[in-house]
């Protein structure tokens, strides 16, 4: 449902929930609507019982959030998410969400993108051994989640002023948070005295080398890189999590380019279902969801910018008349053609010009004319006119 009690919003999200669209009591009732489609999908497992789906589901979500049009940023979008529940072996559900990402972007041909990829119990583990105290690991998470916004001195100021880390652990995390690589860096880390030491940190970059491995595999390594800096800020996630960016196009006839951030993103939330569950009953998860407006938002400018024209219908004929008093003649006309599922379309007027039905058919992009006048009517044929090449043939 798009509507939920706030009590199944609240709690799930971190910092990002006052973007939750609370709305007024309902006669008693406190409702929000949905902020995207893992929660309520994790609800729907619990409530129904299931431990094993996969599914897509594509609908709209809200966000109380300042809009930005211009970079698809909206407070009402659409999502697309693609999820795998159940128990399965380490890594490969996980491996086939980033090949779907991958496969995606590739298809749409947007350009140049990157994956990140990144685990929440490496962070933790980084933190841990950072000296972290484990309450501030979620708000910690959430300042490291800036990175891609803000220089690193930013945010440090952040962990230090506002969340109260000593500037040495802020030190600390920032040398392993600006890390980046591939399996070379995995192997390093796993190797890192203070990191091999920690259990979490030790599993979360145990499953890493494995999903390398099976990304190898799938031969999409190339676009995907291992970044210690990506933390997502949502508190559902438990193990992997991911975030596909487009790298900037360097275009010289785009005056603006468009920096629309991450286009889609995901991870693992073992945690989530169980907390629906009434006896905790857990069931583990991940998946991933593509911001459909954002990617809206770049094709629509690459369009722009190379003045290509868009057909907006599918109309395949526009039923024209040359003549005056032959509505009738359109209407019965347009009858056959709807009735045999030909997508046909006439101009809503009693009496239009030959001339402006054409201009029509040129402005919206329909290729033939079926015109039918007097004479037509009379000899029982339609004249037929290829709108671009101006060639007829009666029939």
């Amino acid at each position: 449902p798009l509507a939920s009690p706030q009590e199944t919003l609240m709690g799930k999200y971190g910092e990002e929930a006052k973007l939750i669209y609370e709305l007024q009591d309902q006669g008693g009732e406190l409702l929000a609507l949905r902020y995207d489609l893992t929660v309520p999908f994790a609800r729907y497992l619990a409530m129904n019982k299931i431990t094993n789906m996969k599914r897509y589901h594509v609908a709209k979500v809200y966000r109380r959030d300042n809009p930005a049009t211009t970079r698809g940023r909206y407070r009402e979008f659409y999502q697309c998410d693609f999820d795998i529940a159940g128990q399965f072996d380490p890594m490969i559900p996980d491996a086939e969400c980033l090949k779907i990402v991958h496969e995606i972007l590739s298809d749409l041909q947007l350009g140049d993108f990157l994956i990140k990829v990144n685990d929440r119990r490496i962070l933790n583990g980084v933190f841990a051994v950072c000296g972290i105290p484990e309450s501030k690991f979620i708000t910690t998470c959430s300042t490291v989640d800036k990175l891609d916004k803000m220089p690193w001195e930013e945010v440090r100021s952040e962990m230090v002023g506002e969340k109260g880390l000593s500037p040495e652990a802020a030190d600390h995390i920032g040398e392993y948070v600006q890390l980046h690589g591939g399996l070379d860096l995995i192997e390093r880390l796993l190797q890192d005295p203070k990191l091999s030491q920690n259990k979490l940190a030790k599993e979360g970059l145990g499953d890493m080398k494995l999903l390398f491995e099976y990304l190898t595999l799938f031969g999409i390594t190339g676009k995907i890189s291992f970044d210690l800096s990506l933390a997502r800020g949502l508190d559902y996630y438990t193990g992997v999590i991911f975030e596909a960016v487009l790298l900037q196009q360097e275009n010289d006839h785009v005056e603006e380019s468009v920096s629309v951030g991450s286009v889609a993103g995901g991870g693992r939330y073992d945690g989530l279902v169980g907390m629906f569950d009434p006896k905790g009953r857990k069931v583990p998860c991940v998946g991933v969801s593509i911001g459909i407006e954002r990617l809206f938002s770049i094709l629509e400018q690459r369009v722009k910018a190379s003045g290509e024209k868009v057909r907006t219908t599918e109309t395949q004929v526009l039923v024209a008349t040359p003549q005056k008093r032959l509505l009738a003649a359109r209407l019965k006309l347009i009858s056959e053609l709807w009735d045999a599922g030909i997508k046909a379309e006439m101009l809503y007027k009693k009496d239009p010009k030959l001339l402006k039905q054409l201009q029509y058919c040129e402005d919206m992009g329909i290729p033939l004319a079926a015109i039918i006048g007097e004479q037509e009517l009379t000899d029982g044929v339609v004249k037929l006119r290829d709108v671009a090449t101006r060639e007829e043939v009666r029939m």
